[in-house]
């Protein structure tokens, strides 16, 4: 009988850290595009809209790593350390 593989899904760290990077980015790049550019204390440069930028591209990074290789969770492994913990169990 074959078996299905099951992923970590959501809770792949991973997925977690890309989106939040991926979210961040977005409100950065919309700060650097909306809001006060502040030259004046950056150097004439728009450090919201590039540091959004790369924190957009990084977080779509560990989004696409994390679908491309899902991790594979290993159902005899969780089963026997599910007995184990059953077994050391003291009530």
């Amino acid at each position: 009988m074959a078996q299905s593989k099951k992923t970590a899904g959501f809770f792949d760290i991973r997925n977690v850290i890309g989106a939040l990077m991926a979210v961040y980015g977005v409100i950065l790049i919309l700060m650097g595009i909306f809001a006060d550019k502040e030259g004046s204390k950056t150097g004439d440069v728009n450090a919201n809209l590039w540091a959004g930028i790369v924190l957009l591209i990084v977080g779509i990074i560990f989004l696409a790593w994390a679908w491309i290789r899902p991790v594979v969770v290993d159902e005899e492994v969780v089963a026997e350390a599910r007995a184990e913990d059953d077994h050391h169990d003291v009530r």
